[in-house]
């Protein structure tokens, strides 16, 4: 979101680069530990999907969404106080909707539990 605005990107652009970079991120930073644990690209990349995709996108689901019904947020300037506190709303809303998402994967098997496996002791 900051980028799109910073960048002055039409509001579609700005949800889309969010997303694509939120999955990059979130994506890496996981395979950044399962590949210090030893495992090889391909597996990092297998446990990174499985772990990381389900909370990426309802983060991402609800954030945007936030952010895009918000009115004026998305064509808020970041030097607006509109725009911080919705994207602090958004983001604050979307984690605690997520938690109870990952806790629910973890508990089954899956998420998070799949990097957790490959964790050292």
């Amino acid at each position: 979101m900051v980028l799109g605005t910073a960048f002055g990107l039409h509001n579609g652009a700005t949800v889309v680069l969010s997303v694509l970079l939120a999955f990059v991120f979130g994506y890496a930073l996981t395979m950044r530990g399962v590949l210090k644990a030893g495992l090889d690209v391909g597996a990092a990349v297998k446990v990174a999907l499985a772990a990381d995709t389900v909370s990426i996108l309802v983060m991402e689901l609800i954030d945007n969404t936030v952010m895009v019904t918000v009115p004026g947020a998305m064509d808020a300037g970041l030097g607006d106080l509109l725009f911080w506190i919705a994207l602090a709303g958004s983001l604050v809303l979307a984690f605690s909707l997520t938690v109870p998402v990952n806790k629910w994967m973890i508990g089954r098997g899956r998420g998070h539990a799949v990097v957790h496996a490959h964790h050292q002791h």
